[in-house]
């Protein structure tokens, strides 16, 4: 099911994505650190006339892994491949990748967690020597042919920094978390996409927009995308506090960014479970849904928000969450909905 809050990428965001991505450094807005450490290594690698570090960014879908990779190509004038895991299938594809490479290129991998073992063993000496090393012939006359590459840097990016095999994380020269933005910096990339979608959008209105977005400016955008519909239709094309706030209460998106489907799970927990601990597969079931998806999909962001907990006897719905969902909160004793009582 697509979720308009879903930090991953939609069929619909490709076009938007494009024409709202910052094209350089100096445009970029957030993640303040991160910033400060490419601006110095760029300026370095720049002045020296070298070669950038390999880089891997790692943190949660929506958050500008690959707006950074294309700024960081741009910022050195050199050209970007863009890949992912699982679209390299065979060593053959890496092969053909590397060797059409002009010196200090960029690759970018999304998902490089997901890439096959027998690639990565072709990477390995790709990313320390600048060399590939092939294969000629079968059985006893079999020979290892060790050709040259245009020195480049690998771009990785990844969601799940865990699965990263260790040989391959620790062959990059500088690895990068990405954290949620703050509300502040979520406005502020608003108001940036406002100008450039020539869309009217009040401070009030991009403040309504921010504290909905997760932290995360692909949705921040996407919700713009869909107020901006709704203005049109009904205000003017402007977009106020009043006016975003009608929008996404149409879009089922609540005051914190919460969805239709946040609330169920919660309620679920809250209303038959008495609050938990439930254990996932039960929670899964009672909502008709996978429990990896519940696990890796819907979970990550009540925990972050601290309205839902992970013990050794399962999930437990916290008393914030009974307090957003305007249900009492009774400690240990059995938890039922204010409609019951």
């Amino acid at each position: 099911m697509d979720r308009i809050i879903s930090a991953k990428s939609a069929g619909d965001d490709a076009n938007m994505d494009r024409s709202l991505r910052p094209k350089h450094l100096s445009e970029y807005i957030g993640q303040e650190k991160v910033v400060d450490n490419l601006k110095i290594a760029l300026a370095a690698a720049r002045s020296r006339g070298d070669v950038l570090d390999h880089i891997l960014f790692y943190g949660p879908p929506g958050l500008g892994k690959t707006t950074l990779a294309n700024i960081i190509a741009a910022e050195m004038g050199v050209n970007i491949r863009v890949t992912s895991g699982p679209a390299v299938e065979r060593t053959g594809d890496m092969a053909a990748i590397l060797t059409n490479l002009k010196k200090k290129d960029v690759i970018f991998i999304d998902e490089v967690h997901r890439l096959n073992r027998a690639i990565e063993e072709v990477l390995y000496p790709a990313m320390e020597d600048y060399a590939l090393d092939i294969v000629i012939g079968k059985g006893p006359g079999a020979r290892s042919v060790r050709l040259k590459i245009p020195p480049f840097t690998l771009i990785g990016a990844t969601t799940r920094y865990a699965l990263l095999a260790a040989p391959l994380r620790d062959r990059f020269g500088s690895v990068y978390r990405l954290d949620f933005y703050t509300p502040e910096a979520v406005q502020s990339i608003l108001k940036r996409s406002a100008s450039i979608l020539n869309v009217e959008l009040h401070d009030d209105g991009a403040h309504e927009i921010a504290r909905r977005a997760r932290g995360t400016p692909r949705v921040a955008n996407r919700l713009l995308k869909r107020v901006r519909d709704y203005a049109q239709v009904k205000a003017d094309g402007i977009i106020t506090q009043d006016i975003a706030n009608d929008a996404l209460a149409k879009l089922e998106v609540d005051k914190i960014g919460l969805d239709d489907i946040d609330h169920k799970l919660l309620k679920t927990i809250i209303e038959k479970y008495e609050g938990g601990p439930v254990g996932l597969e039960t929670i899964a079931a009672s909502i008709s849904e996978d429990p990896d998806t519940v696990m890796d999909v819907y979970e990550p962001y009540l925990l972050q928000l601290g309205m839902l907990a992970r013990t050794p006897r399962g999930r437990v719905a916290t008393k914030m969450a009974f307090a957003h969902l305007g249900i009492e909160y009774r400690g240990d004793e059995p938890q039922m909905p204010l409609w019951q009582q």
